[in-house]
């Protein structure tokens, strides 16, 4: 059953018919930046394990910043969670150094890719791996050719590669680590829609044969609910939705206000329509 969030933030209640426990956690977390900005607002949610979720909104939502909570990046921004617990297989992680978080099973693919331009591919990917000391990373590099094996043909330096060859660069530099979870943060911006297809479909096969999780932050709503099992919207720091991705898909809020389903004289008045949203979610 979908809800709006409250006022008061709790956890999400788990989704009826599925014994998946949550591999990641989020409960009720502030971010403060610089110490007096509040961007995060109580925010909460749960990403079961062997997963797709997304997570959606508008610019300055506060998408961004809730992957940064949960990978320890916000460390780097002069950014912390002031309020709230990020767990993640039952140990709170908050707090805890990004490379320590890494070391745990977690690795975010960066808005805007982040590839070392004047590395090659395979540099790139063997950097993902920089954690781990066993005797693998040979053969997990031959793994990620298998799901882009155009970056196997691209022997030069990662700047010249496409954009969308450097999306596919930076999940496979993710995947290098042996994640549980994969936080991907707008892996379709700037990509072709041809691209953007093959990109989501590759994130698909991923989860689908290597049972990683992955926790979605992306602009393309369409496409992240096609991908994901479930969802949660999100508007000035905090969840207002959430449910399965076919609920989300056939709400009719979500698809005025993101799927493009709405009327098109009452989707030109840019202001109205942010009044009705807050008017009806919040």
């Amino acid at each position: 059953m979908m809800n709006a969030a409250t006022a008061t933030a709790v956890a999400p209640a788990p989704v009826p018919g599925t014994a998946k426990a949550p591999l990641l956690s989020v409960n009720n977390i502030e971010v403060v930046y610089n110490d007096v900005i509040l961007v995060l607002r109580g925010l909460s949610l749960e990403v079961p394990e062997g997963e797709i979720v997304a997570l959606l909104g508008a610019n300055g939502a506060g998408k961004s910043t809730t992957l940064k909570a949960i990978s320890g990046l916000l460390k780097t921004e002069d950014g912390e969670v002031t309020r709230g617990d990020v767990t993640f297989a039952g140990e709170r992680i908050n707090g805890i150094d990004p490379d320590q978080i890494v070391r745990r099973g977690i690795f975010q693919v960066m808005e805007g890719r982040r590839i070392i331009g004047d590395m090659t591919c395979q540099e790139n990917l063997r950097l993902g791996a920089f954690t781990r000391r066993d005797g693998g990373v040979k053969d997990d590099i031959e793994m990620v050719y298998h799901y882009f094996p155009r970056l196997k043909e691209r022997t030069g330096l990662a700047g010249y590669l496409s954009g969308g060859e450097q999306q596919m660069l930076a999940i496979g530099r993710a995947m290098m680590a042996r994640p549980k979870l994969i936080l991907m943060d707008e892996p379709s911006m700037g990509l072709s829609p041809l691209m953007v297809k093959e990109v989501f479909s590759i994130i698909r096969q991923i989860n689908k044969d290597l049972g990683v999780t992955i926790l979605l932050v992306e602009q393309n709503a369409r496409m992240a609910l096609q991908a994901a099992t479930r969802g949660y919207i999100m508007e000035n720091g905090k969840v207002v939705l959430d449910g399965t991705a076919e609920e989300l898909r056939n709400n009719e809020d979500v698809k005025e206000f993101y799927l493009g389903g709405g009327n098109e004289e009452r989707k030109s008045f840019k202001n109205l329509k942010s009044f009705k949203r807050r008017k009806r979610w919040i």
